[in-house]
This record gives structure tokens, C-alpha cells and sequence, in this order.
């Protein structure tokens, strides 16, 4: 069996493909079939006469989405408008025949309701542009890791079932681990610093998360995929900033070598490299530039940036620096977790930073906290008993370097890099407040 792709290399031969079928033109003299496999669409072309009887009478049964195995002569012809290449068909296998009518609307420009499309989660990710989504993500990962790798990182796997919540807070989901309580991991942000403790010195984890966030917004989930990373004998979180925009640079750079010319083709998105070094600002410069734009970041915020600052922000940074990531730095301790490491001129201030793409926040890292006493101050004054996390803070007491990393979502790098308004769509099956099938 070929790929549909390949199939105009194997013109004048025999050639077995296999695909869904998408189109059933049934004409007077002619019948026509669309067959798409993961690479692309190929046209059969068979005309209606006796020779032909079983063959025709095949088709005029066929309906949309059935799985086919095609043998048949390849034909390349420039008069035939999809890819010039058709398959004269010899045989036709219905590997599965599909019920009819379909239960949403296949089409590309033709949007069903979004829920109903996720209770069909399978058929609707048979569409071009959502397949393509995936690949791209493949793509993204693969140079993600080739970048760690080449930087002398390992990889390592932490567990999901955690018992104590790595973020604090109360949006956790906790579950019975045999006779006690436990939680989904919020992070592998302890198992991390673990790593970096055991001498790993850089580490990176590819793997879910869980946040029981009750929001229904476009850009959260109950789980996702988070790209973390954490590196041992920096100097401050600037080390983490640098090494993390020659990452997305890197990265982007690789998909758009692969991937490029078909993601304009089909949503119309440039992907553009991102220059280095991106710009830098300070949540207390952040805020006075906000202020210009007639916006006042809400006090329930707590010093933090809401969704309408962020957005203000990817303007800001294409209006002045004419660049889509801005990074925003020293956030005040009061809204960042326990282990962050504060300054030393001004301990109401982290060393610590979000990332913003294109109004989006992608990032949060920071130096970490790797003197035990300071660590352990740190989470009393968060409200947290030292006792409930003494494994994580054991960590500390037996010579743990200086150290940083960050987290990044998966998710919304999708977003931003396919200009894709809805996490929804970026994710292969989604968790939300209301969505736990399929």
C-alpha cells in the first residue's frame, strides 16, 4: 500500500492506497470518488459501463467516511484539478462501511457546534486543518527535546499522584490512594527540583498536569500538557530567560521549516522566527504601560496581570519592539509560589517572570528558593505547614545547588503558533468543568 502523497510516482502502475472516502460525484457516464488518507486526497475515476457494472454499483453504495482499500492504475494527468493524479480503480474493498447521515458536518468551512463536534471527537479530527494540528504539535515536541538534549538535559517522567499539592492553593484534584488522600500532580515542579538535587544538574519533563480550575474559559483545562524544564548553577532567572527564548526560537524555526508553507496554506498563520533576545519588562513598568492604554489592571489581581493586561501587553510589545513574546519580570512575592527565590534588595519582589505571547501568557519560571531555612520560612509565611511538605523541603538540607526552570502550556503554544482561538481545538480529547467524554 502507498501513500495517497506518493502516488504520482507510481504513475502507469498498479497501486494499492487506502483512505476515507469524502466525495461520491455520480454521474450520467461518469462516477468520481474523493479518498483521503493522512497525506492528502486522490480522485477515482471510473466510467459507468457494463465492464465496469459491479465496480459502479460498488460506489452508487458508498456513503461519506467510509474506510476503503483502492487498487488501481495511477494516472497523472494535469487536467485533473486535485494534485493532478487520478486512480483508475480495479477494486474496491469496503473496509467498514459508514452509517449515514453523519452525525456532524465534516466540511472544512462549514462549522458544526463546537460541543456536538467534541462528542464526536474521532470524525471531527479527520478534517485536514485538525489533523494538521497534531503533526505540527509532533513536530513541536520533537524540536523541543532535540534543543534539551543537545543542551545536556535529561529527561525524566514524575509522578501524577502526589501527596501534597505542589502549587498550594485549592485548585487540586484529590483522590483516595488506598487508605489516604492524595492529589493530581499540578506540576512536576517538586520532582523537578528532586532531580536537580540528585545532581541531575538540567532536566526537562514533557507530561500532564491537572488544574481543578472552575473556569469555562478558551484557554484552560482540568488537564493538560505542560513542558517543563529546570537547570542547575545559574546566576538568576535572567540564565532561565535566555536559555528559554534560544529554545522557542529554535523550536518555531524547526516548524516552520516543516510545516510553514502548509499552515498558511490552510489557516492563513505566517509563522515567523522569533528575533532574539525578546524584550524584557518589569511588572511595576508593566502596569505604568498599561495605564497609557486607559486600563487598570482589577486589585483582585493582587499585583498579578489579568487576561485584558496580557492582551495589552503582546500590543505593546508589537508597537514598540515590533516582536510577538515580551517577558515580564520581578512579580511581587505576595502572587507567586513559596519557592520562588525573593531579592535580596527587596523581598517583596520575586526573581521571577511570565512570558506573554501575542497576549497570551505561555510561561511562568523563576530562580527557586535552595537554602532549606529561607525555603521553609517562605512556605509558613504562604500559609503552608512545613510537616505537609517536609519530603519536598528534605530536598534542601544536604547540599542542592542554586537552581531555575519554568512551565509552559502546550496547549496555548499550539494556539498562538496555529492562531487558533479555542484550547479546545488544539487538544487531542479535552478536560473541562462539563467534559469528561469521550
Amino acid at each position: 500500500m502507498i501513500k495517497i502523497s506518493e502516488a504520482k510516482k507510481y504513475d502507469g502502475e498498479i497501486a494499492e492506497i487506502g483512505g476515507f472516502v469524502k466525495q461520491i460525484r455520480d454521474l450520467k457516464k461518469m462516477q468520481f470518488v474523493i479518498v483521503e488518507d493522512i497525506t492528502g486526497s486522490i480522485q477515482l475515476s471510473v466510467q459507468k459501463n457494463e465492464e465496469s457494472a459491479e465496480l459502479n454499483a460498488l460506489i452508487a453504495s458508498l456513503t461519506p467516511e467510509s474506510s476503503v482499500r483502492v487498487t488501481g492504475k495511477v494516472h497523472a494527468d494535469d487536467f485533473v484539478k486535485l494534485g493532478g493524479v487520478e486512480i483508475w480503480p480495479q477494486k474496491i474493498v469496503v473496509e467498514n462501511k459508514s452509517a449515514s447521515p453523519l452525525p456532524i458536518d465534516m466540511g472544512e468551512h462549514i462549522e458544526t457546534n463546537r460541543d456536538m463536534r467534541l462528542d464526536w471527537r474521532y470524525l471531527d479530527l479527520r478534517r485536514r486543518d485538525h489533523r494538521l494540528i497534531f503533526k505540527v504539535q509532533t513536530a513541536v515536541e520533537m524540536a523541543m527535546r532535540e534543543f534539551w538534549i543537545a543542551n545536556d538535559f535529561i529527561e525524566i517522567h514524575s509522578p501524577k499522584i502526589v501527596g501534597a499539592a505542589s502549587e498550594g492553593g485549592a485548585e487540586v484534584f484529590k483522590v483516595e490512594y488506598y487508605d489516604k488522600d492524595a492529589y493530581l500532580a499540578q506540576s512536576p515542579q517538586f520532582y523537578k527540583q528532586m532531580a536537580i538535587a540528585a545532581g541531575f544538574e538540567r532536566v526537562f519533563e514533557i507530561g500532564p498536569a491537572f488544574r481543578a480550575e472552575n473556569s469555562n474559559t478558551t484557554r484552560h483545562a482540568a488537564e493538560f500538557i505542560s513542558l517543563d524544564m529546570e537547570m542547575a548553577w545559574i546566576e538568576s532567572h535572567e540564565d532561565i530567560m535566555a536559555f528559554e527564548e534560544k529554545w522557542l526560537n529554535y523550536t518555531i524555526g524547526k516548524v516552520k521549516e516543516k510545516y510553514g508553507e502548509e499552515i498558511a496554506e490552510v489557516s492563513g498563520k505566517e509563522i515567523v522566527v522569533p528575533a532574539l533576545p525578546f524584550p524584557r519588562i518589569t511588572i511595576e513598568e508593566a502596569k505604568k504601560v498599561i495605564a497609557d492604554y486607559n486600563y487598570t489592571v482589577p486589585p483582585e489581581t493582587k499585583g498579578d496581570l489579568d487576561p485584558e493586561a496580557e492582551r495589552i501587553m503582546g500590543r505593546y510589545a508589537k508597537e514598540k519592539y515590533g516582536h510577538e513574546f515580551i517577558f515580564v519580570t520581578e512579580y511581587p512575592a505576595d502572587v507567586r509560589a513559596f519557592y520562588q527565590m525573593r531579592r535580596e534588595d527587596d523581598p517583596t519582589k520575586t526573581k521571577s517572570f511570565d512570558l506573554i505571547w501575542d497576549g497570551i501568557e505561555v510561561t511562568t519560571g523563576s530562580q527557586r528558593e535552595h537554602r532549606y531555612d529561607k525555603l521553609r520560612e517562605q512556605a509558613i509565611g504562604k500559609g503552608i505547614s512545613p510537616e505537609s511538605i517536609q519530603s519536598y523541603l528534605d530536598y534542601f538540607r544536604y547540599g542542592c545547588p542554586p537552581h531555575g526552570g519554568f512551565g509552559f502550556g502546550a496547549a496555548r503554544f499550539m494556539m498562538n503558533l496555529l492562531n487558533i482561538g479555542n484550547i479546545r481545538e488544539v487538544t487531542f480529547v479535552h478536560r473541562g468543568v462539563d467534559r469528561l467524554f469521550p
